[in-house]
């Protein structure tokens, strides 16, 4: 007598499932720690650059200086786009005017892959891999502003090889050189969102990587994941939240309302986290260095959250996440919210691409199992 096997129980969304080994970092979500490679995540944003952080994930180890000055000059040589993909661009542009320059993203960079002759992934050296990953890496932030721009019926900006990566990502924005203080909040920003444990998008790059397709399909993939609210569309919704609440004085029964009815409240909590998020408290602080009364109604609403949610659900505790300071830092620093998303996108394409890079390096294609729940088989086909 033959028995059909048992499929292990598993917890919905895989959450705390281990699907492989990685070398590139990880989140200690008890601890409220994260970092990449050996490397406190919230120390390199603090003291390193974004294109060393960029260094770090694909080869390893942080640059010396001359290995950065070489880096940074050979990634910024890579933000020029081929021509026909910028001939495309106010086409692509036009067709996703409404939903925005990430779903335009997905266009560009499809056709960003096949003009640059990208190979599957299963068919090249890791050199190639790298090669290949450096150019669109590169290439993302000026796909994405120049489709913002064209969007608001403004010319795009070509990127400068003289600037850093924040930088120049900021000017190629808003067609003027930003101050060292915008920049600066910005590359922190950057660094910290690099990467961040095997979150929705960077496990459907994997997935995707596993199958051998190109760089460019495994990035479609995962910018399609980071497409979805629940990832990545939070940033410019928790300022949403701010706007909603208007004034101090409604603060409170604001988010009473919101608890009470059980709604989410935007720019708080998080699916790892079960302590303050790292990122948030860096971006607070960056916040408060700008100050002004966006900040302080910012500072006060996350304190009223957490003070009502004391009074309403004991031992319930509910922090900020990293999109509610990010807001904050990015509006402060002259980004159009249709471009918070974008950014984080912007950032987190390089962790994308170190994940992509370490998946190739394994030939087991990743096909998990799912549990048959519907009507007993076989049944008899009805007759028409």
């Amino acid at each position: 007598m033959t028995t059909t096997p048992v499929a292990p129980a598993v917890p919905r969304g895989l959450a705390g499932v281990v699907v492989t080994d990685t070398a590139l970092g990880d989140v200690r979500g008890r601890e409220g720690f994260y970092h990449y490679r050996q490397y406190s995540a919230i120390e390199l944003a603090q003291t390193r650059g974004f294109e060393d952080v960029w260094y770090l994930m694909f080869h390893g180890e942080l640059p010396d200086r001359a290995a950065a000055a070489d880096f940074a000059a050979r990634t910024a040589s890579l933000r020029t786009l081929p021509a026909d993909v910028t001939e495309a661009l106010p086409a692509i542009a036009r067709a996703s005017a409404v939903s925005g320059p990430l779903a335009g993203l997905r266009t560009a960079l499809s056709l960003l892959g096949a003009s640059a002759g990208f190979r599957p992934v299963y068919d090249i050296d890791a050199g190639r891999r790298r090669e290949d990953a450096l150019a669109v890496c590169a290439a993302v932030p000026t796909i994405l502003t120049a489709l913002h721009r064209l969007g608001q019926g403004l010319e795009p900006v070509a990127p400068r090889a003289d600037l850093p990566h924040a930088a120049n990502y900021l000017y190629m924005l808003t067609g003027s050189e930003p101050g060292p203080d915008e920049a600066g909040a910005v590359e922190q920003y950057l660094v910290s969102t690099v990467d961040h444990g095997f979150n929705a998008s960077t496990f459907t790059a994997r997935v995707v990587a596993s199958t051998g397709a190109d760089l460019a399909a495994c990035l479609v993939a995962a910018v399609g994941a980071l497409s979805g609210p629940l990832h990545g569309g939070a940033p410019s919704r928790a300022l949403d939240t701010l706007d909603a609440i208007g004034t101090p004085d409604r603060i409170d029964g604001w988010i009473r309302e919101q608890v009470l009815s059980g709604r989410r409240i935007m720019g708080f909590g998080h699916p790892v986290y079960r302590t303050e998020d790292p990122r948030s408290r860096m971006l607070k602080s960056i916040a408060q260095g700008f100050g002004g009364p966006l900040v302080d109604f910012a500072v006060e609403v996350e304190a009223q959250v957490q003070a009502i949610l004391a009074d309403l659900k004991p031992g319930r505790e509910l922090h900020t996440n990293v999109e509610f300071y990010a807001g904050v830092v990015m509006e402060l620093c002259g980004l159009p919210r249709a471009m918070f998303t974008p950014t984080f996108c912007a950032a987190r394409v390089i962790g994308w691409s170190a994940n992509i890079l370490e998946q190739a390096e394994d030939s087991k294609i990743i096909r998990p199992a799912a549990r048959y729940v519907g009507a007993p088989p076989p049944q008899p086909v009805p007759a028409p």
